[in-house]
C-alpha cells in the first residue's frame, strides 16, 4: 500500500508553527522559551533516548538489548515528567521508586557477572560499548540540567536520583557488553 492511500486523517501533523517564534508548550499548556533549563533537561533526555536507539542498530547482546528497551520506555516517562509543572494538575505517570529500584536490580545483576573494577577505565571496546560510555556521558548533562530545575523548586527528587543511578547503569552495561563482546578493558593508568 502506498503511502498516499492511507486517509489523512490517521496522521497528526508534523509542523504546527506554534514554535517559529522561540516559545514551545509544556504539558499543560504553559509557554517556556526553547532555551530554558527546562528544556534543556527534557530536550537532553531526548537525546539520550535517541542514542540508546542507536545502540540497539548495533545488535547487542539480548539482555542489553531488553534493558535498554525498557530503558527507552522510561526515559519517555521522565521526559513527560520534566516537561510538566509540578504545580499543574495534569495527570501524567512521573518517575518514581519503582523505576529506581528497577536500575539498582539490573546494576546488581550485571555487576555479578564482570570481573572486579579496580581501576579508572578508558571510555570504548566495542561498538555498542562505546556508545554506551557515550550515552552515560548524556546522562549526566541531563542529570545536571535537572539539578539546576531541582534547585528552583521544580522538579521531583526522585527524577534527580533516577538520572543518576541510570548514568551508573549506563557504565555497567557498558562493560558488560564489552565482557560479552569478549574486549578487554583498558585501565587508566595516571602518569604513564
Amino acid at each position: 500500500m502506498n503511502i498516499r492511500e492511507y486517509p489523512r486523517s490517521n496522521y497528526m501533523k508534523i509542523y504546527t508553527k506554534k514554535g517559529d517564534k522561540g516559545y514551545t508548550s509544556l504539558f499543560g499548556g504553559t509557554a517556556i522559551k526553547k532555551n530554558s533549563v527546562r528544556l534543556h533537561a527534557y530536550g537532553t533526555v531526548d537525546e539520550l533516548n535517541s542514542v540508546l536507539g542507536l545502540i540497539i542498530s548495533y545488535n547487542p547482546d539480548s539482555k542489553v538489548s531488553e534493558i535498554i528497551t525498557e530503558l527507552q520506555k522510561q526515559l519517555f516517562v521522565l521526559g513527560a515528567d520534566l516537561a510538566t509543572l509540578l504545580s499543574k494538575k495534569t495527570k501524567i505517570k512521573r518517575i518514581g521508586k519503582n523505576e529506581i529500584q528497577m536500575l539498582e536490580n539490573w546494576i546488581d545483576e550485571l555487576d555479578e557477572q564482570l570481573p572486579e573494577l579496580t581501576s579508572f577505565i578508558l571510555p570504548g571496546g566495542s561498538a555498542a560499548g562505546s556508545v554506551l560510555h557515550l550515552a552515560r556521558t548524556i546522562c549526566r548533562r541531563a542529570e545536571r540540567f535537572t539539578v539546576e530545575l531541582k534547585d528552583e523548586g521544580a522538579v521531583t527528587e526522585e527524577s534527580i536520583i533516577y538520572l543518576n543511578r541510570l548514568s551508573d547503569l549506563l557504565f555497567v552495561i557498558a562493560r558488560y557488553q564489552n565482557f560479552k563482546t569478549g574486549i578487554e578493558e583498558i585501565k587508566w593508568m595516571p602518569g604513564k
